[in-house]
């Protein structure tokens, strides 16, 4: 295990090598020999303002709070706390066959993931960004970096256009398609959603400005200022003619692991509602001893 790697607690798995890690993980999954995917890997990373509130008890303990709202309990868990990054953030590495030989869903999880986080978030204070920009897209995955896409092109696009047409038009040159939701039996326009490959997502999931209400008004009041900038300069002038002195500008240039491959190479997740898009039980065992989601937005 690399140094900037630590391990804050375990579950039901020994911890002297990994060797012996692997192996009793692989011991529990034989009980659910059918289930492809056994390994469940989830990263929490807070943001930068959250350090002074962390330490390693208190990333502990809210990844076993989260680890139960999630319903992952009753099963093998490692949790290992990076530092090879500027924000806190630890991963959790738990086997989707519980101790009884069951299976840990997750289908939706990325749906409760974001439930949870924010729920995270607002109870114990940690910084909640204002607003998408502020989130590292390069290091965003799957259905986290395709919304960010959407949201990115949808914001800049919509500054351009006339209207919601002319958008949908622009953006399905830029393999985006915008679908309209519209109202039972009628031709009234209820609400919008954008897909882009295998994803789609209601405009107000993307960001709460990208409901039909609110990007069809930011598209007219858009449109309104751009045509009353466009008089001013057809306005004739009586000041005196002056030199104009051209000023050119450029627009500002605003990473499924096995266990192994976790402990060894850390892998990134932006901050969830921060504590930071891309998986412990309540109380120990006590009669036994024993890894594609800003926690924030």
């Amino acid at each position: 295990m690399k140094k900037e790697a630590t391990i804050l607690d375990a579950d039901g798995i020994r911890i002297d090598n990994i060797a012996h890690t692997i192996n009793d993980f692989n011991m529990q999954r034989k009980m659910n020999p059918n289930l492809g995917q056994a390994v469940g890997h989830i990263a929490l990373s807070w943001s930068e303002n959250d350090i002074p509130k962390l330490n390693d008890e208190v990333m502990t303990d809210i990844a076993k709070e989260y680890l139960q709202k999630m319903k992952i309990q009753e099963t093998q868990v490692l949790i290992v706390r990076h530092q090879d990054k500027c924000h806190p953030h630890l991963h959790i590495i738990y086997n989707r066959v519980d101790n009884n030989g069951k299976t840990i869903r997750d289908n939706f999880q990325h749906i409760k993931n974001i439930k949870v986080a924010k729920e995270l978030t607002l109870k114990y204070g940690f910084f909640m960004a204002e607003n998408k920009m502020q989130v590292n897209r390069q290091q965003l995955k799957g259905a986290d970096k395709v919304k960010y896409e959407l949201f990115d092109t949808i914001k800049q696009l919509s500054k351009q256009v006339r209207s919601l047409d002319e958008l949908k038009q622009i953006l399905s040159t830029r393999g985006v398609e915008m679908i309209y939701k519209f109202k039972s039996g009628t031709k009234e326009v209820q609400g919008i959603s954008f897909s882009k490959g295998e994803y789609k997502f209601k405009g107000s999931e993307i960001d709460r400005s990208l409901s039909f209400g609110r990007l069809t008004q930011a598209i007219e009041q858009n449109k309104w200022q751009n045509e009353s900038e466009q008089a001013k300069q057809q306005q004739p002038t009586h000041e005196p003619k002056q030199i104009q002195i051209p000023i050119y500008t450029q627009p500002l240039n605003t990473g499924c692991k096995s266990l192994l491959e976790v402990l060894l190479e850390p892998d990134y997740v932006d901050p969830m509602p921060n504590i930071y898009d891309t998986d412990e039980r309540k109380r120990k065992r006590k009669k036994k001893p024993h890894e594609s989601h800003k926690i924030s937005r």
